[in-house]
């Protein structure tokens, strides 16, 4: 029989991009890191510039992952086409960094939360692709990219949730309403990953892993802006931090 845990998972949580980090712009991340705070876990932001050895020993004192968004966009190299007219740059040090963690938390059966960038990071690493750009390639409606922010407009649309996914158990509802900031999203899902949510225009807005029982979790939106208010973002970050509590053994 185990005890309660002492301390609250650590959690993972790598910078948004490699500049951010070099100018301490940390508003963003910290979104990130105070939504897994309200939900009892203790965030550990994770440098992109950790030699490899650094980065595979800072993993193992980890719980879970969260794998936040950024304004990179993944080397389309990754999935095999060419960069899209109006992709964004790359970030080496981001995706490095995101792979190791991939390949550890899997390997380990650590939970992993992946957000906008993120879900698209988890998918590729996956051998999952991605459309690159969702006007110029949908041309759909709805509105899906912004640079609007929190609180100024920021753009919203419905999400349709799959019955029998956890995302279904966290939501307790057939539709949701979600922000929206990402002009790319996923194409084919990759392995093992099945659809947990769709926008009403078909682009993907959520998947989880069933390879096996581990919590697995990748969200289009930003949960993290909406964590103060929004029920299901809420749902989100507490399911996925009493995930990775499980993951602590503390002899009685």
């Amino acid at each position: 029989m185990n005890a309660k845990p002492s301390r609250g998972p650590r959690v993972g949580v790598p910078y948004r991009t490699r500049k951010e980090e070099l100018t301490a712009a940390s508003a963003k991340l910290e979104k990130y890191m105070a939504a897994v705070r309200r939900a009892g876990g203790e965030p550990v932001p994770v440098s992109l510039a950790l030699p490899s050895a650094e980065l595979d020993q800072l993993a193992q004192t980890l719980d879970s992952v969260l794998l936040p968004g950024s304004p990179a966009d993944v080397d389309p190299a990754r999935f095999g086409a060419f960069k899209h007219a109006k992709g964004a740059d790359p970030d080496p040090d981001r995706e490095r960094t995101d792979f190791a963690l991939l390949e550890h938390s899997f390997a380990e059966n650590k939970p992993i939360l992946a957000i906008c960038f993120g879900i698209q990071s988890l998918n590729v690493f996956l051998g999952g692709t991605l459309i690159q750009d969702i006007p110029s390639e949908l041309g759909t409606a709805i509105e899906h990219d912004s640079d609007a922010e929190e609180g100024s407009g920021e753009p919203f649309h419905a999400a349709r949730i799959e019955p029998g996914t956890r995302l279904a158990e966290m939501a307790r509802a057939s539709e949701v309403s979600v922000n929206s900031s990402h002009h790319q999203s996923i194409r084919e899902p990759g392995r093992r990953l099945c659809i947990a949510s769709r926008a009403p225009d078909g682009v993907i807005e959520a998947v989880e892993w069933t390879g096996d029982a581990n919590w697995v979790v990748g969200v289009q939106w930003h949960p993290e802006r909406m964590a103060e208010t929004d029920a299901l973002a809420q749902a989100l970050f507490r399911d996925f931090v009493a995930a990775a509590a499980r993951r602590i053994v503390t002899p009685v």
